[in-house]
């Protein structure tokens, strides 16, 4: 396992977070709340780059070069944000 925070907590931090923003879009995914088709698409598969990318530098990675995406935090928060504008939105409307 490379999530080790004594040795690189930078790293151990970032693959932490990748993998919590991977699983907050696949849930945002799976609850709907009043997004569209694409938009659903759209989380699920960031999630599941998100996750999968955090998974492989967590447990299969085994050194060298990695590419950190700062978006990575950032996406998950503006899809957070049009999520509740969606589920929020629509229920002021009704």
């Amino acid at each position: 396992m490379n999530i080790d925070f004594g040795a690189d907590s930078t790293f151990s931090w970032y693959v932490v977070l990748l993998m919590l923003s991977g699983v907050v879009m696949l849930a945002l995914a799976a609850i709907g709340g009043g997004q569209s088709a694409v938009e659903r698409l759209l989380n699920a598969a960031f999630g599941v780059g998100f996750l999968g990318y955090g998974v492989y530098l967590g447990f299969i990675f085994e050194g060298g070069e990695y590419m950190m995406f700062f978006y990575a935090f950032i996406l998950p928060v503006l899809m957070l944000v049009k999520f509740v504008q969606s589920a929020f939105g629509k229920r002021q409307a009704a």
